[in-house]
């Protein structure tokens, strides 16, 4: 089974950290979850987002997520995976440049790469998305082009894989999402 690394931060989207880091775990996968400037045990807020027929989505304090891992002993070559959550964390977390560092290391090994909803704005500030046909929450289309990839305008209830990335709009597509990133780590 694969070891992955889960990137997290203050205010990620609830549904988007629980679930893969709960589901990936009764694969049988090991998920590391970490926080920049956090340790094993710190926690992280969440935040809840959802889709009730207004402009964008809604926002509710979601539950407190406990890290498992610590983020300064990461050591990149241990993990087979990285999954990216969506939310609010990855707005800040791509101005850290260790973030950004840990993102480009699977890029450049060819590891597989989950992302889902805003995970997208780190995947499109650590590396070149050129060649890929990514999906995220629909506001973050403009920075997946800029970033030189093809939007994939999908259901909210489907992912897209391109090489050794999965992505997702958003919650919805745990199914879809987490069943594509598993075949990668077979």
């Amino acid at each position: 089974m694969a070891r992955l690394l889960l990137i997290a931060g203050d205010y990620v989207e609830d549904y988007e950290i629980m679930v893969p880091f709960q589901a990936l775990q009764a694969m049988g996968h090991s998920v590391d979850a970490v926080c920049p400037d956090k340790r094993e045990g710190d926690k992280v807020r969440t935040a809840i987002h959802d889709f009730e027929g207004d402009q964008t989505y809604s926002e509710k304090p979601g539950h407190d997520f406990t890290l498992n891992a610590t983020f300064a002993e990461v050591e990149m070559a241990d993990y087979d995976g990285l999954v990216v959550p969506g939310g609010r964390a990855p707005e800040y977390l791509r101005l850290d440049e260790r973030v950004l560092e840990m993102v480009r290391h699977f890029f450049e090994h060819d590891k597989p790469v989950a992302a889902i909803c805003h995970g997208a704005q780190l995947l499109a500030a650590a590396v070149s998305l050129e060649g890929h046909r990514v999906s995220a929450y629909p506001a973050c289309a403009p920075e997946v082009r800029l970033a030189g990839g093809d939007f994939a305008e999908i259901d909210v209830d489907q992912a897209v894989a391109s090489g050794k990335l999965v992505t997702a709009p958003a919650w919805p597509a745990h199914p879809a999402w987490l069943k594509r990133f598993a075949a990668m780590l077979d």
